[in-house]
């Protein structure tokens, strides 16, 4: 399937699984999330397929370990990781398209590498350059920070918002504009991931891949 564009059928999906997340709406509705969801999402993949190979994420929510969500996911994620370590990050739901790109959790030996590179003057002052040169429709985050100073580093460090970090990524919020449904859409999503090469650049350089196993993250 050659990608043409998200549906607008697709918003709509998870505008009403918004306000529906039952398990009778998503069985009276599966079609419709596997035709104007999965596939195209899917295609889009494809269309993008220099920045994986990506594994899409499964709709359903673990009830097991995540009591009290609801059953079903109301966006359809997909995720590429490049062989430097930079992870790329496609997100559709009711609020439109969404891209992300960069480290969003890093391992405890990446985060020690990143904190290192980060505190060196040279490194440091690259790394913060970057994140300051990129577009104020950026949003820069991770997948949470420290609420004081890490150990060992003062509270006044010039680059203390950087090292307080576990991650460091960039997001883009599309929305939901015309273009959407057209095969344009795998183009912005191109042009903003190879807007965020210079960033990704100095991760995959100073911190990299981890060598740990997958339950040596940092809680």
């Amino acid at each position: 399937m050659a990608f043409s564009g998200i549906p607008a059928t697709a918003i709509d999906f998870y505008q009403r699984l918004d306000a529906d997340n039952s398990r009778p709406f998503w069985e009276a509705n599966k079609s419709t999330f596997v035709e104007s969801v999965r596939e195209p999402m899917k295609a889009l993949c494809d269309e993008l397929a220099e920045f994986g190979p990506f594994h899409m994420f499964r709709p359903h929510n673990d009830l097991i370990f995540a009591k009290g969500k609801p059953p079903y996911k109301t966006h359809q994620g997909a995720y590429g990781e490049s062989e430097g370590g930079a992870g790329f990050y496609v997100q559709l739901s009711a609020s439109g398209l969404m891209a992300g790109t960069g480290y969003y959790a890093m391992a405890k030996d990446q985060l020690e590498r990143f904190r290192a590179a980060v505190g060196d003057h040279d490194t440091g002052t690259e790394i913060a350059a970057i994140v300051a040169r990129l577009p104020a429709s950026y949003s820069v985050g991770a997948i949470s920070e420290l609420k004081s100073a890490p150990r060992g580093v003062p509270k006044d460090h010039p680059r203390i918002e950087l090292l307080r970090r576990k991650g460091l990524m960039v997001s883009h919020d599309f929305g939901t504009p015309k273009w959407l449904h057209t095969k344009q859409a795998a183009g912005k999503v191109r042009s903003f991931w190879l807007s965020a090469a210079e960033l990704n650049g100095w991760l995959d350089t100073h911190v990299g891949p981890s060598t740990l196993e997958p339950d040596g993250f940092f809680g």
